[in-house]
């Protein structure tokens, strides 16, 4: 599956709502537009209305398409739209002009937010040029330094997200810088312990085995040229990292120097969160709402 097919996917779907908190960005609205347009979601979007207004009429949409609740107040808005998820109005929460503190506050209040488990995490895909299929990396922007407890809830967590896209069984790699067990790295021996996990039926719905280094995770070849015989290696659909320093750096670097199509949503909560960057581009964004969309649409079902 690439980006145009994931799209494609959000479409045949039952539409879902999306509560935008602070929703007066201009590359926020541009996806909000073409996502409606194309049949992918509808939108509650809270801010300003005045604002918003004059940034939908500036790109030539029509307000008439969204239903716009005024707040002017940042904390407020994240407020709202975590409250709209829990009272069944709306089935995602979607980053607005707001910071990423303000939105998690509220997704994460024990009283009004959207806690299902002790353990939400980032997943992104990727569309990476020759590859033929999308690669999901995580986590590269919620878990800091995870235990090997909180490593196997977030390969859970993106394995039903690969579910999501129609990956049955999909192949994750605990990415580490090498791709044998060494002692004096830590990352080796939690990788080795979530292969077998895996192979004890603790983590269910893929194949996990490593560890496996970067290379031979994704090329078969340089798996082959290193002797390595795996379900994974050359095949991976999941790159686990071990830290969110790998796999932030990681997924810039795909952005930045192999040019890729990035969406990201947060999972693990009673709702998909899409948190996306300010510097993430309308593309990205749509993306990530589309991903969203389908990772509810199996949740709800």
């Amino acid at each position: 599956m690439n980006f145009a097919e994931l799209i494609e996917s959000a479409t045949k779907i039952k539409r879902k709502t999306i509560a935008v908190a602070q929703a007066a960005d201009l590359d926020v609205l541009q996806a909000v537009t073409e996502a409606s347009s194309k049949g992918i979601a509808d939108f509650i979007l809270i801010g300003q209305e005045a604002e918003i207004t004059e940034l939908l009429k500036g790109i030539g949409s029509s307000t008439e398409e969204f239903h716009i609740i005024d707040e002017p107040n940042i904390k407020r808005c994240c407020q709202l739209a975590v409250q709209l998820v829990r009272d069944g109005e709306a089935d995602i929460v979607m980053k607005g002009l707001v910071s990423t503190a303000d939105l998690l506050k509220a997704v994460l209040s024990k009283e009004h937010g959207l806690r299902a488990s002790d353990l939400i995490s980032h997943v992104a895909a990727f569309e990476v040029e020759h590859y033929d299929r999308l690669i999901l990396v995580t986590d590269s922007a919620m878990n800091i330094a995870p235990s090997l407890t909180e490593k196997a809830a977030i390969i859970e967590n993106a394995v039903k997200v690969a579910h999501s896209l129609g990956i049955s069984c999909p192949k994750v790699a605990p990415v580490c810088a090498v791709e044998v067990v060494n002692p004096n790295m830590p990352s080796t021996l939690d990788a080795a312990a979530l292969a077998l996990m895996n192979q004890r039926g603790q983590l269910k719905g893929c194949v996990v085995d490593g560890p496996l280094a970067l290379d031979n995770a994704l090329s078969l070849e340089a798996a082959t040229h290193k002797g390595i015989v795996s379900e994974v290696a050359g095949y991976a659909d999941i790159l686990a990292v071990p830290s969110i320093e790998v796999g932030n750096i990681l997924y810039k670097s795909l952005i930045y120097f192999a040019k890729a199509k990035v969406g990201a949503i947060i999972v693990g909560a009673k709702a998909p969160i899409i948190l996306t960057s300010r510097a993430d581009s309308a593309e990205a964004k749509l993306y990530s709402i589309a991903l969203a969309s389908l990772y509810a649409d199996q949740e709800n079902r």
